[in-house]
């Protein structure tokens, strides 16, 4: 990779053997590497550096790493988060990808599936989906898919980066029924993912947003043991 178009990932992880060995296979996949040790540093580093993606864990010293995902998507930041968890934080995984992590992987890890999904991350930032306008309106909803987001009865949201690209997909697939499994592929660039749930939870965040009543849905409808289906 050349060094103009490096792409820059940000580690926040106080488990220095576990840092070193992500740096060593980071640097010679052609990624230039930081590291903080703590959960302020991380995130004043991550605001004042801007990094292409953040590995974040969520037990830091300072300042628990879901406490830094947040801080970050209230400063507009919308930066691809990857969150590592232990086993023993199933209830940590649900909160991190409800206040705005992209991603999560549980402890102890391949290094080959962290980085196949880091470079999903990277490659989906870069993607645009078919016939996606950069603003686009449906009944009392204007979504900005170049700002993060969504104003609905005169309220404005904030919107994730995937969840951005969640509904870019659904929108250049309106009325067509879109699969978990597509969703997980071409959104998060791989087909093999935890759990399809991850999918309902954010589809679950996004209706929240755009719809006047969430529980009885008018744009984004569950097809029962299909997927979902978007109409405008």
């Amino acid at each position: 990779m050349n060094e103009k178009t490096k792409e820059k990932i940000l580690i926040i992880e106080d488990e220095a053997d576990l840092v070193k060995g992500l740096e060593l296979n980071l640097a010679d996949e052609g990624y230039e590497v930081g590291w903080a040790a703590d959960g302020r540093e991380g995130l004043r580093r991550a605001l004042e550096e801007a990094p292409d993606l953040i590995i974040l864990d969520i037990m830091l010293p300072g300042m628990n790493g879901l406490e830094v995902c947040r801080e970050l998507r209230q400063k507009k930041a919308n930066i691809p988060v990857i969150m590592l968890t232990a086993k023993s934080e199933e209830v940590d995984k649900v909160v991190g990808l409800e206040i705005g992590a992209d991603d999560y992987i549980t402890k102890p890890f391949s290094v080959r599936e962290l980085l196949a999904r880091i470079k999903a991350h990277l490659r989906r930032e870069k993607m645009e989906p078919r016939t996606v306008p950069r603003t686009f309106a449906f009944g009392d909803v204007e979504v900005d898919f170049v700002h993060f987001k969504v104003k609905r009865a005169g309220r404005e949201f904030d919107l994730t980066s995937l969840e951005v690209d969640i509904l870019k997909y659904l929108v250049a697939h309106k009325g067509e029924v879109v699969s978990r499994e597509a969703l997980l592929d071409k959104v998060w660039g791989y087909d093999k993912f935890p759990t399809t749930r991850t999918i309902d939870n954010h589809i679950l965040k996004l209706r929240k947003k755009i719809e006047e009543d969430p529980s009885r849905p008018r744009h984004i409808f569950s097809v029962y043991g299909e997927g979902y289906r978007f109409t405008g």
